[in-house]
């Protein structure tokens, strides 16, 4: 085999090294307890394997950690992961370690000891991967370092963060070109869950992956439900969900720092178990919820989109975007830490008009250069589309990432259609308004006209002389504004975010002059209230048990899954994940071997807590 610490060339970037023949099925089953690959998991960990890099697009939680994770167990030597997150390394490796695997990170939060211990271990050859930051993986002392020990591959996790296009930019990733071409003839695999056109040519430029083997899973999340409702009452909409849902584990995403707060107020007040993390809060006050996020079944973790990369908790049950996220990427990445363990999640986005003028603000107003303020801008009215849409969620989501599907049959669209009513004449006298103030004003405005409100603007500008002045004077100004949204969302009309003012366009003129019909949905209480209930054929209760004994049983095994996991200071998931109580309580296994046959309980699990289990299962 090729000398692992020097120098390479780039000419030999996926040629395959010396073949390896530890069954990487054995360990798939021997230490992670699952008894077969899914999807492309068994290709892409072969080509790892055998000395290919590969770029590896998949969902999450479709397994890509043990994309990484095998390759660095069979093959000799070390694993370098780079990570974004100090947080997200420290649960992958006590997880690990619970597995009986060898895993350490380095990081900044430790001491001089802890480091000078690593570093003898790793010298010692008695680490099998070994977790960095991107900022540390590009230090010159690293790469130094790295001259003096056998790497087995490099794993650059979340590797979206490299484009400035992506969702997540993060400029050090950037910087690990200089150490992909110093150490060339190291496998390498970058992963992502989420990367379009763009994201995509960046990260095989920068990490030098255009020869690499490219695998692409679908992005088809069939265990989540999802769910839209337009923002009326937002706080009662969201008790209304958590109602049916109070001993689950959740997050709720909200875009501001002052909303996490409020709402995290809101929700103690009400009795949830709650905690808060956003950018503003101090550091120590972060590791402490995110450490007690962790370690709860049924914690409410209130957040902004801080609370990202990486999130490494199979078992939350729902993820609630009380404001609109502001692109597709942002929303599948968020949701997509629902559900994680395979079980049936919640995907919720409760949404309004004036989120998408608040962010579009944010966009105009950043220093992004022109060309990317235009693609924020679209990627924004993907997310409203996707929310406006009367088609299956699932297959509108699908079809934006670039990918066909059929109806998913159980999100709020597939269970309640809502109906189409002809808006032709409503749309009219709003295209003519906007039309006659010659384009130049915003949607407050041409509202209280249609609504004959003499405000203090309408009176300046002469507006109450118009025709249309009054002519939707018995609808309210909610019902109007949700129809002009609409007709944004449907590109009938265009608005400037620097002003916020409306303009038409093509489709506009040839409903204006009549050569065209509009029917839009129709949005009732009765509709809201049906979407609400159509939840309740996927509730937790359904999901979970089917008898008391059940339910006493369920109980007995979380009881015993948070006393272990404070034991041994790691998260209830590196004990049993929630796909492993549910095998557990259903199946009643009442022999160890049958005991292993459960998912995620490998041999090390097996004889850690084999036993403890039996004895709390044969009492019922």
């Amino acid at each position: 085999m090729s000398d692992l610490t020097h120098e390479g060339t780039l000419d030999t970037l996926d040629k395959p090294d010396t073949l390896y023949t530890t069954p990487c099925i054995d360990i798939l089953q021997r230490i992670f307890g699952y008894k077969n690959f899914r999807g492309e998991q068994e290709s892409i960990i072969n080509h790892i394997v055998n000395g290919g890099n590969a770029f590896v697009l998949m969902p999450t939680g479709a397994g890509k950690s043990l994309c990484y994770q095998i390759p660095a167990l069979s093959r000799d030597g070390i694993a370098i992961i780079v990570s974004p997150l100090i947080a997200l390394m420290q649960d992958q490796v006590a997880t690990l370690n619970e597995l009986g695997v060898k895993a350490i990170y380095l990081a900044s939060n430790q001491d001089s000891v802890e480091t000078q211990r690593n570093l003898s271990q790793i010298h010692n050859q008695q680490v099998k991967l070994l977790y960095v930051t991107p900022e540390r993986a590009t230090s010159s002392s690293f790469t130094h370092f790295l001259h003096n020990i056998k790497i087995s591959l490099f794993a650059i996790d979340e590797a979206h963060c490299v484009s400035h296009w992506g969702h997540d930019f993060r400029p050090e990733y950037q910087k690990l070109h200089t150490l992909v071409r110093t150490f060339a003839h190291v496998p390498r695999i970058a992963l992502t869950a989420t990367a379009d056109h763009f994201t995509r040519i960046d990260i095989l430029h920068y990490l030098h992956l255009k020869e690499s083997k490219q695998y692409s899973s679908s992005f088809l999340r069939d265990n989540l439900v999802y769910i839209v409702q337009e923002k009326n009452d937002g706080k009662t909409q969201l008790l209304n969900f958590l109602a049916k849902h109070r001993h689950a584990c959740g997050i709720i995403y909200c875009n501001s720092r002052s909303r996490v707060d409020q709402l995290t107020e809101f929700l103690q007040q009400n009795s949830f178990n709650v905690r808060s993390y956003h950018a503003g809060l101090e550091s120590s006050i972060r590791t402490a919820n995110h450490y007690y996020f962790l370690q709860q079944n049924n914690v409410i973790m209130v957040a902004t989109v801080a609370f990202g990369l990486g999130i490494d908790k199979p078992d939350v049950r729902y993820v609630y975007h009380f404001d609109m996220p502001r692109s597709i990427d942002h929303f599948y990445q968020e949701s997509g830490r629902a559900g994680r363990d395979g079980m049936v999640a919640f995907s919720i986005v409760s949404f309004g008009f004036k989120e998408v003028l608040e962010l579009s603000k944010i966009i105009i107003q950043s220093d992004m250069d022109e060309l990317k303020k235009k693609y924020e801008l679209t990627k924004l009215k993907k997310m409203l589309q996707y929310c406006d849409t009367v088609e299956c969620r699932c297959k509108t989501l699908l079809q934006f990432l670039g990918e066909a599907s059929d109806n998913c049959g159980k999100c709020d669209n597939c269970l309640t259609i809502p109906d189409n009513v002809d808006a032709t004449t409503t749309v009219q006298k709003i295209l003519a308004t906007i039309y006659k103030v010659g384009q130049k004003f915003n949607t407050s405005h041409i509202v209280d006209i249609l609504r004959g409100k003499a405000s203090i603007n309408v009176q300046i500008w002469e507006h109450h002389k118009l025709s249309t002045f009054g002519l939707c004077d018995t609808m309210n100004a909610k019902e109007l504004r949700r129809i002009i949204r609409l007709l944004y969302s449907r590109s009938i009309i265009d608005i400037d975010f620097t002003t916020n003012n409306i303009k038409l366009n093509d489709k506009a003129l040839s409903i204006l002059r009549g050569l065209e019909d509009i029917y839009l949905p129709q949005m009732t209480q009765e509709i809201a209230k049906l979407k609400h209930a159509a939840t309740t054929k996927y509730s937790m209760r359904t999901m979970w048990l089917r008898a008391e004994l059940e339910e006493r049983l369920y109980q007995e095994i979380l009881k015993f899954r948070h006393e272990i996991a404070l034991a041994h200071k790691t998260s209830h998931h590196a004990i049993l994940s929630d796909k492993s109580i549910y095998e557990i309580v259903t199946q009643k296994p009442v022999t160890l071997t049958a005991l292993g046959d459960i998912s995620g309980i490998g041999q090390i699990k097996l004889a850690r807590f084999g036993v403890m289990l039996l004895n709390i299962i044969l009492k019922f």
